[in-house]
This record gives structure tokens, C-alpha cells and sequence, in this order.
């Protein structure tokens, strides 16, 4: 038995019976895997072998932090808390849909303004911007488009 653990894991015999189960079978998603047998290591129920962070990290190749952070997950979620990962917050929504990132792409094959040679980023978003798709767009947004788009504004 390890030292006392801010987190403690104790499963119960159905949810380690759950994530023996979850590892064994056919291909589970590499992260959560790590993480099931992360609880599976640090149980200190009676059927658990309750080892250290430590312990756990060298024997699974990873590091302290995320043994740490899965138990963490594990005391406030449950047992799903502590296999997914954390949803990240402050991602935010994407400026263009599928409709307008086409308009985007349809307006960087136009021919260039009077006196330019050809399109930059930065005059694609301002000239996207007045014809009133969007209210405001950055030239990096208009790259990214592009790029994913695979298409170049020459």
C-alpha cells in the first residue's frame, strides 16, 4: 500500500471488473486506455494493488502530472470523469461554416482588385467583410480557410 493520496482510488468490483475489460478488448482510444490502467494501478480497494504516482508513471511510461490529473478526474466525475479527457473551455466556435468558407474560397479565385496584382489575406478579409458575410474576420482565419481548403490566393 502506498502513501496517503490527496485522491484516493478505491473502485468498486463491478468498475474494476468494467476497466479489465474496457483494456482487454480490441482497441480501445490510446488515452483512455492509459487511464484505465492508471485507476486500475492506483485502486486501493481490496482486489487494487494501491500503488504511488510514481510507481505508476514508471511502470506505464508517462509522467507523475498525469497519473496526478487522472485521479484528480476520478474524485470529481466518477469513473468516466477519470477516462476522458477534460473538455477544453476556451476553445471558441468557429468564425466560418461550410457555406461561407466556400464563398471565402470562391472570392480568393476572383481576379484581384484594380492596382493589385493579386489577393492578400488581409485584403480578402476586408473585401469579405463588406459584402456582408461576417461582421468582422481576421486575416488569420482567411489563411487557415485557405489552407484547408487547399487552395493559395495566387
Amino acid at each position: 500500500m502506498s502513501r496517503k493520496q490527496k485522491h484516493p482510488v478505491v473502485l468498486s468490483a463491478q468498475e474494476r471488473a468494467h476497466l479489465e475489460r474496457f483494456v482487454a478488448k480490441g482497441n480501445p482510444p490510446a488515452r483512455a486506455a492509459l487511464h484505465a490502467r492508471v485507476l486500475l494501478r492506483a485502486d486501493q480497494g481490496p482486489a487494487g494493488p494501491g500503488c504511488a504516482n510514481a510507481a505508476i508513471a514508471e511502470s506505464l511510461g508517462c509522467c507523475e502530472q498525469t497519473v496526478t490529473r487522472v485521479r484528480d478526474r476520478f474524485a470529481a466525475g466518477g469513473l468516466e470523469g477519470g477516462l476522458q479527457r477534460k473538455k477544453q473551455e476556451r476553445r471558441k466556435p468557429r468564425k466560418l461554416d461550410g457555406r461561407l468558407e466556400a464563398h471565402l474560397i470562391a472570392l480568393a479565385c476572383t481576379e484581384a482588385p484594380a492596382g493589385r496584382c493579386g489577393w492578400s489575406l488581409r485584403l480578402l478579409a476586408e473585401r469579405f467583410v463588406q459584402l456582408g458575410h461576417v461582421e468582422s474576420l481576421s486575416h488569420e482565419t482567411v489563411r487557415q480557410t485557405l489552407k484547408g481548403g487547399r487552395s493559395s490566393p495566387g
